[in-house]
């Protein structure tokens, strides 16, 4: 493996690539600590420890996870707080949108042109959300007693020129940002988005590490609250839910193919046996970045009616306060009927059968021992569902563990979200997404692979 590594700075190309790759991630990595102008760092900093220490009621801690995915930059208020988080908002609001719009849809069918615009109209929503989201983000700064953080000055001069520079500067730094990530995919190695928001996650690391040290060793002062047994088994546990996530993400159901032999001219086309390969995690991270905020800002808005005010409401508040609670029957229950929802919602929307179908038909293709046409659509439909409920369990599972981590052994979140959930998927699937790449740059200039049987599979 050590050797595979080294033989890609062997290659000039790759080197280059590499190189380019880390240089455009560490400047996206400066972006999320320049801190945004105006803003007081040292009350801010004192909120976020105050949240963090009561955020063990609210799935996990909202503020310790969204700081996780903006790879620190909400806790430093920096002009980066916004990330690329936009840019994938946009590209999943226009995906939805083409599977029931016909005219996206017909765009996309248009080729390479049709792409070009859908890029051009994810970056335009993807400006409207930056400037949406900056807007009421420093509307927020400035009144910070309507979140709950008290009547403090978080904000040296408040008014329209700070909230008119809190959105430029967020919003140039976001499209900034997802600039970045285009250069990387073009010219790097990688899909770039996906690497920046992998870089984030990890960037929590050390973090984390800190946070075991003093949990289970102790450092100066503090003493270790926990045994080093519980810290081994959380090891084997993290060794066997990353083996499971990967064996999630390369799974794939291969339905046979076979394609009619056709003679045109003097060449002979068809004729082949191949397999159509079905992901058993078709969806990705999508339903887990659905569910979470449907769940968890109903429920936190619910924990904040005061029962003594309106005590018509109270149960409204119980309700809330056991939805917040990550180790609650309830909250669980609730999450993972969510999560299935959004696995099957997501797989309708996006696996066309009946297109499938009617590509295979025309290419002279068919699935052994179904009718082509509306057969072969209801076939693969029915196959299609029943991988789903397969990768749906799979991904249940790496969901609710690092909240049962954070519920019910008070592990804070930095160190449980490592253990599953959306991070352990974004670092899983990136990586293996980026070794593939590399892997095949290797391959084609007669160098072995990472791999000594078999290859790395993309996730798409």
């Amino acid at each position: 493996m050590l050797a595979t590594f080294a033989n890609t700075f062997k290659i000039p190309e790759l080197r280059k690539r590499i190189l380019l790759t880390a240089g455009l991630v560490f400047i996206s990595r400066l972006i999320s600590m320049i801190p945004t102008p105006g803003v007081n760092l040292s009350v801010l900093n004192e909120i976020m420890d105050r949240m963090r220490e009561s955020a063990s009621g609210s799935a996990g801690g909202l503020m310790s996870m969204f700081d996780v995915f903006t790879g620190g930059a909400m806790s430093s208020c920096s002009v980066g707080f916004l990330s690329i988080w936009p840019y994938i908002s946009a590209s999943i609001i226009l995906q939805l949108l083409t599977a029931v719009v016909p005219a996206l849809e017909r765009m996309v069918r248009e080729g390479d042109s049709g792409r070009q615009r859908m890029n051009q109209y994810t970056r335009y929503l993807t400006i409207g959300i930056c400037l949406f989201q900056s807007f009421f983000l420093a509307q927020g700064l400035q009144n910070p007693e309507r979140l709950g953080f008290g009547a403090v000055d978080l904000v040296t001069n408040p008014g329209v020129g700070f909230t008119l520079m809190t959105m430029i500067a967020m919003t140039s730094a976001s499209m900034f940002v997802m600039w970045l990530g285009d250069q990387i995919t073009a010219r790097g190695i990688g899909n770039g988005v996906s690497l920046i928001i992998m870089i984030n996650i990890c960037s929590r690391l050390p973090h984390a590490v800190m946070i075991a040290w003093e949990r289970y060793i102790g450092m100066g002062d503090i003493k270790a609250t926990a045994s080093i047994f519980e810290l081994v088994l959380l090891l084997l546990l993290g060794f066997a839910v990353t083996m499971g996530t990967v064996m999630l993400t390369q799974g794939v159901r291969r339905v046979p193919i076979h394609s009619t032999r056709r003679v045109v001219g003097n060449r002979t086309y068809g004729g082949q046996n191949t397999y159509m390969p079905l992901r058993v995690n078709y969806t990705g991270v999508m339903p887990i970045i659905f569910a979470g905020p449907l769940i968890t800002f109903p429920a936190t808005a619910l924990a904040q009616i005061d029962g003594t005010r309106f005590p018509a409401f109270a149960w409204l508040r119980d309700l809330g306060q056991s939805l917040s609670d990550p180790a609650s029957a309830l909250h669980l229950t609730v999450y993972a009927v969510m999560v299935l929802f959004f696995c099957f919602f997501w797989v309708a929307t996006q696996f066309n059968a009946m297109q499938i179908a009617d590509n295979l038909k025309r290419d002279g293709s068919y699935v052994p021992g179904i009718r082509p046409g509306r057969a072969t659509a209801e076939y693969l439909d029915a196959v299609m569902t029943r991988v789903t409920l397969i990768g749906g369990i799979g991904l249940l599972v790496v969901a609710i563990l690092p909240q049962v981590l954070n519920g019910w052994m008070s592990l804070d979140w930095s160190m449980a979200s490592f253990f599953g959930g959306t991070s352990l998927l974004i670092i899983v699937g990136v990586a293996l997404d980026t070794l593939r790449q590399m892997e095949s740059h290797l391959l084609m200039r007669n160098y072995d692979g990472f791999l000594k049987h078999g290859r790395l599979r993309a996730r798409r």
